[in-house]
């Protein structure tokens, strides 16, 4: 089975205070309008954080700021192997523009479930919902 890597920011409202988070329903593809963690392929070269910058960048036209890595997710989808780098980060200048997914919502800790996740990144919400205030 072919294994993808992918990275995922868990864009929250500020670092030190988290009390939401960013998430997207995706506008394409066999998945289209389950909501996941924006993100995308790291390219060859590029360490994680690299990709995760300029993915956002490319899909969101915001810089972040990248922080610790929350857990990387290993799931089995009925094509392909997904190993997914999950990081905290912040949007440091710009704007969050939506330019490849249909919908997006800022998320509470009440919220995370009001959402259909896509399966790897409903994964992560366990986690979040540990450091969400």
């Amino acid at each position: 089975m072919k294994t993808i890597r992918v990275v995922a920011a868990v864009i929250c409202d500020s670092y030190e205070k988290k009390s939401k988070i960013f998430a997207t329903a995706r506008g394409y593809g066999e998945f289209k309008g389950q909501w996941e963690f924006p993100g995308g392929k790291i390219e060859a070269g590029e360490a994680p954080a690299e990709a995760l910058q300029r993915e956002i960048k490319e899909e969101l036209e915001a810089e972040i700021q990248v922080y610790g890595l929350i857990k990387t997710i290993e799931y089995d989808y009925p094509e392909f192997h997904l190993s997914m780098d999950c990081f905290w980060a912040e949007v440091i200048k710009g704007e969050l523009v939506l330019k490849e997914a249909e919908a997006a919502r800022w998320l509470t800790k009440d919220d995370l479930e009001s959402v259909q996740w896509l399966p790897a990144d409903l994964e992560l919400i366990n986690d979040i919902r540990k450091d969400l205030m």
